[in-house]
């Protein structure tokens, strides 16, 4: 997920070396030889349920990664725990470079800052992140017969009813969660959280009418935006998207004008793989976002090609830790 650091940051947190002297020349030291990778298929862990969007932009882009890396891969979704079950999986898997985890941030950062008694691992450092795939904005629906038109009159509504009217979402800790929340924190609203086992079962439930709101992903909901099923009220990204061109930016209201969050999908091995195959596979990821099929596939689902260096990637999700870890303090969520 990104945010912008600078307005919301504020808003949330109140010698040259020397040269040695000459040795006799040693012998070099031995360099271990680059293990043979991929030596057999790859297993991709999913920490949600197929056809909920993460698994979508997973099954975009790993087909093409399969055919450069001339091995099979195979995609397993693990699903529960908001997604720590897969996460724990791979971090517990052989080191080998054959098992990946297609993770997120509540897979990855949140659930240990939420659930520290019960998760009792640090995505960081029990992890090697080495690139991300796509990231995809948010939306913030409403049930048909809500009467509110935009963001601002949900804001209105809210604020003369507060507690009153009820906001789903995949689960307690997840990125959308935790994005409900900063959405209530800055427009001073208070929702009822409604947390569901998943997105489509909490996007199914707005449709139906049993919930006023939910936060789900663009992948996921943009269909029944279309369709008129649910309103789209506004995206958690500073910019539209092109997919959804009529729903407006949650940061054209005025009570939300700080927000852009988007969250980002991305691959990570066990913490102890070889450095060699992590940068390998890194840039076999670069090269399958670089084409444009691949780009143009995860645009018309919602997404947004994110590529960038490994370690990029990793001080990405180091400053993603930092903010997250205020907005769970500031809006008092654990589970233990």
């Amino acid at each position: 997920m990104n945010l912008r650091r600078r307005q919301l940051n504020a808003w949330m947190l109140g010698a040259p070396l020397l040269p040695l002297p000459l040795r006799a020349a040693t012998a070099p030291a031995a360099v271990a030889p680059a293990p043979a990778w991929p030596s057999q298929p790859l297993t991709v862990v999913v920490p949600f349920s197929p056809g909920g969007s993460v698994d979508v932009a997973a099954r975009l882009v790993m087909p093409r990664l399969a055919e450069r890396l001339g091995q099979p891969v195979v995609i397993e979704n693990t699903v529960g725990a908001s997604g720590t079950i897969a996460a724990q999986r791979v971090i517990k898997a052989r080191p080998d470079g054959h098992t990946l985890l297609f993770g997120v941030a509540s897979a990855v950062v949140i659930a240990p800052l939420v659930s520290p008694a019960l998760h009792r691992y640090d995505g960081l450092r029990d992890l090697l992140p080495v690139a991300p795939v796509a990231s995809s904005a948010f939306v913030l629906a409403a049930r048909p017969g809500l009467p509110v038109a935009d963001a601002a009159q949900l804001v209105q509504l809210a604020r003369q009813q507060p507690g009153r009217l009820s906001l789903g979402t995949d689960g307690v800790g997840t990125g959308l969660h935790l994005t409900a929340e900063l959405i209530q924190q800055m427009a001073g609203m208070a929702l009822m959280h409604v947390p569901y086992k998943s997105g489509p079962q909490a996007l199914a439930e707005l449709a139906g009418g049993q919930i006023d709101l939910a936060v789900l992903p663009v992948a996921l909901v943009q269909s029944f935006v279309r369709e008129g099923k649910v309103k789209g009220l506004g995206v958690t990204s500073r910019q539209r998207i092109a997919s959804l061109p009529q729903t407006p930016s949650l940061s054209e209201t005025p009570a939300l004008q700080a927000l852009d969050v988007e969250a980002w999908q991305g691959l990570l091995l066990p913490a102890r793989t070889d450095a060699r195959i992590a940068e390998r596979l890194a840039q076999d990821v670069a090269a399958v976002l670089a084409e444009p099929a691949t780009a143009l596939r995860l645009t018309e689902a919602g997404f947004k090609p994110m590529s960038m260096p490994q370690d990029r990637f990793i001080a990405y999700l180091e400053q993603e830790r930092q903010w997250l870890e205020a907005t769970v303090r500031k809006a008092g969520i654990r589970v233990d």
